[in-house]
């Protein structure tokens, strides 16, 4: 447990953990997790919106082209989850389109309402909750190295702990998972490198006590896509084979256009 110890304690290099491991995840036939929900807030990709840093090095359509295979990859976890899958589109426009995303026994589709992203997660958080939910994992699509070791995790430290986070070396954090309603948490420094800490120091502000499983990144930057494509190519699972060609592809082109303009 980690009540008050510094978020940037529970950081360590990624090069350290072996996140290709295969963990199988526990049935949901332990009453402790029978009930713990995977959200996935998301966004349709579309050109010119979205991964916009991206996008400012390597162009919107590999932006566009990264953006959905990362959908991609965490629709295979959600596929592969073994208990109930919310999506949840950033938009009442795209219900339609994220209904037509899964073919899970278990899924929902919840949009997002308006506000900042503290607000919507507590908005979905409670809907949730009034549904019967015990315990909800909050993902978004820009973390691909998560796999079985994470989930594996969290399920375990939600059995005795009121929220469990996945630090990200940027400061924020890839995976939220409370087994309580979230304190609110709309005035957050969101999208900036002063989350992870300031969401540790709300949670234990507010009494809750906080765990931390093993450390994680996302993909923001093309910087981001060096180290991701190191990762992945161990990681058999397909999605995420496919998002690793898209990135090989894009970073080859990129760089046959550096070699022809210094030509």
């Amino acid at each position: 447990m980690c009540p008050d110890g510094n978020y940037q304690d529970k950081l360590r290099s990624i090069s350290e953990l072996s996140v290709n491991e295969k963990f199988p995840l526990p049935n949901m036939s332990d009453s402790a997790t029978e009930n713990v929900a995977l959200l996935i807030f998301c966004k349709r990709p579309k050109l010119n919106q979205g991964k916009q840093r991206i996008a400012e090095t390597l162009g919107a359509k590999a932006a566009y082209d990264i953006a959905d295979r990362l959908l991609a990859c965490a629709l295979e976890d959600a596929q592969n989850w073994p208990g109930p899958v919310v999506l949840s589109p950033a938009s009442v426009d795209d219900i339609g389109w994220a209904q037509g995303l899964l073919k899970h026994s278990d899924v929902t589709v919840i949009a997002q309402p308006e506000g900042n992203l503290g607000e919507r997660i507590n908005a979905i958080d409670l809907e949730l909750r009034q549904r019967g939910h015990n315990g909800i994992v909050t993902i978004g699509t820009d973390a691909p190295i998560l796999n079985n070791l994470f989930y594996t995790q969290v399920l375990s430290r939600l059995k005795d702990s009121d929220i469990v986070l996945s630090a990200a070396e940027d400061g924020g954090v890839t995976m939220m998972a409370s087994s309580v309603a979230w304190p609110d948490i709309k005035n957050l420094p969101w999208s900036t490198d002063r989350l992870g800490q300031s969401l540790n120091d709300l949670c234990v502000e507010a009494g809750l006590n906080v765990e931390f499983i093993d450390p994680s990144y996302d993909i923001d930057l093309e910087g981001d896509l060096v180290k991701l494509m190191a990762d992945l190519k161990s990681d058999r699972r397909p999605a995420r084979q496919k998002l690793l060609n898209c990135v090989l592809e894009i970073v080859n082109d990129r760089q046959k256009l550096v070699q022809a303009g210094a030509e």
